[in-house]
């Protein structure tokens, strides 16, 4: 009988699963989601649980109805149920906060073949369906309530500016979470004690972050409001959600070298810093990555590939 032995591609192989990562992005985003709940009140909690909830059972109907693997345990629905609802406001109806979870799981994600094949990150284009279908939901933004008991609605602080008022808050308060904004995006100290322990426990990619954040930084600072080199870094950093844009929405595993994870994020970030400063949206952010995710393909072929072996020259 003969014998076959089986090929072995010219893949990495490691022992972290898909379920190990995305459960330490979950366990990353929890000081964020406790940041949410003492700045917004415990319905950040409820609709946080709600979208979780809902991402997850949209995920393990859809599979078992179309008879395939069930991987609704490998918490990639999970964090894209707090990503979504961390791109919310408070103030969300739970039916919109529903609609987006279902149509980022259903259409972005298992329609395309589920984790990995989806082009486009699920998070972003479940609160772009909100923003062009229910504009009003998404926009209506509430002063935390460690400023107020009384829930005020106010512009971000970067819709603010963007109208040439101020904002009356300061680099501190946006720093800690003490403004307007989406639930899980205004504490940036949170933020970044999630994304540190992502980066300690090596599942994540802090060069990329970083160039994206700096790209954006630097471009709203060169091309400021008053002319050259009147942009305001901090605000710009710290006003809206660059820093879990960068941190949490940037960061799909799309390219493999070093390069093309750099190129894609200045990609990313010279789109969001254009967005905020030529147009009257103020934020950018989910254009801008969302944009770079459609144009993957399209990057791949601006830097050299990697190569497995060498070709053997005839004598």
């Amino acid at each position: 009988m003969s014998q076959t032995r089986a090929i072995q591609g010219p893949h990495i192989r490691t022992e972290r699963t898909t379920r190990m990562v995305m459960m330490h992005v979950a366990i990353s985003l929890i000081p964020a989601l406790l940041g949410a709940i003492y700045f917004f009140g415990i319905r950040a909690l409820y609709l946080t649980g709600l979208s979780v909830g809902v991402c997850v059972f949209t995920e393990y109907i859809w599979q078992k109805l179309t008879r395939k693997q069930v991987t609704a345990g490998d918490f990639s629905a999970v964090v894209t149920g707090l990503l979504i609802a961390f791109n919310m406001p408070v103030t969300v109806p739970v039916w919109v906060l529903a609609a987006a979870d279902v149509f980022s799981i259903l259409v972005v994600k298992q329609m395309f073949g589920g984790i990995g094949n989806n082009c486009v990150n699920p998070a972003l284009m479940g609160r772009l369906l909100v923003m062009v279908a229910w504009p009003g939901a998404v926009m209506n933004y509430v002063i935390p309530q460690t400023i107020t008991t009384d829930a005020v609605s106010a512009a971000t602080i970067l819709g603010t500016a963007k109208s040439g008022a101020e904002t009356g808050y300061s680099y501190l308060q946006m720093f800690l979470g003490e403004m307007p904004g989406a639930m899980g995006e205004t504490s940036k100290l949170l933020l970044l004690v999630g994304f540190g322990y992502m980066c300690y426990m090596g599942i994540v990619n802090a060069e990329a972050a970083l160039t994206y954040i700096a790209t954006v930084t630097i471009l709203t600072f060169v091309f400021g409001p008053q002319g050259l080199f009147t942009g305001d870094i901090l605000m710009n950093l710290f006003g809206g959600g660059l820093i879990m844009g960068g941190c949490y929405m940037l960061t799909d595993y799309m390219f493999v070298s070093r390069k093309g994870k750099i190129l894609y994020a200045v990609t990313a970030g010279v789109i969001t810093a254009a967005i905020r400063i030529f147009s009257n949206y103020p934020e950018g952010i989910c254009f801008g990555i969302l944009t770079a995710n459609c144009m993957a393909g399209l990057l791949s072929n601006l830097y050299r590939r990697h190569v497995y072996g060498t070709k053997k020259i005839k004598a």
